[in-house]
């Protein structure tokens, strides 16, 4: 256990710390913001843990593997209770929840395939703006723009970013995977 796998495993940790404080907010002053302040490091820890692995060259498969499990946790329970306290869509969630399951699908596929699709700009992008949706969901304002908050506004974008991401890493595998006799690399964090 590195520095690194110590950091996502924190990620995993602290998510039913988010998520007691979440389900707490209509009983407790503050529950919001003291979600937020757990949250906010959680969420740090993902891109401190592959920047440390990188540079102190302590990248490992379980350490992909713990990085993507702890995304996944984190961003999950955050967006399920956050549903359940009435400050995130229920189809947004699905939509997130389904991409990352069918990513991990096509991941065990690959692995025995012994196939890999390098990382992307866009798999970075839609785990930046889940993060950023759901912390805005933690201290919302009470002004809306428009027809939205301003977290629903980020919270499209982070819908949109995960079917782009979706769609890119089918599309990498399979015009790979059908093309060329050559096996292309999976991301080590999507």
């Amino acid at each position: 256990m590195n520095v690194p796998n110590m950091l996502a495993l924190a990620r995993i940790v602290l998510t039913p710390a988010v998520m007691a404080f979440v389900l707490l907010s209509d009983q407790m002053d503050h529950a919001f913001g003291i979600a937020l302040a757990i949250f906010v490091p959680a969420a740090l820890t993902d891109f401190a843990d592959g920047y440390l692995a990188r540079r102190w060259k302590l990248t490992t498969v379980f350490g992909a593997f713990l990085d993507s499990v702890a995304d996944k946790v984190l961003v999950t329970g955050s967006l399920l209770v956050l549903i359940e306290v009435g400050r995130a869509w229920s189809w947004a969630a699905f939509i997130i929840i389904t991409r990352e399951l069918a990513v991990m699908g096509l991941r065990a596929v690959a692995a025995l395939e012994k196939a890999t699709v390098p990382p992307s700009f866009w798999g970075k992008s839609k785990t930046t703006f889940q993060f950023f949706a759901i912390g805005f969901a933690l201290i919302r304002p009470a002004t809306e723009l428009g027809p939205f908050f301003f977290d629903e506004w980020v919270m499209l974008l982070a819908v949109m970013a995960t079917v782009l991401s979706g769609w890119d890493y089918f599309h990498r595998y399979w015009s790979a995977s059908f093309t060329t006799d050559e096996k292309v690399a999976m991301p080590a964090d999507e």
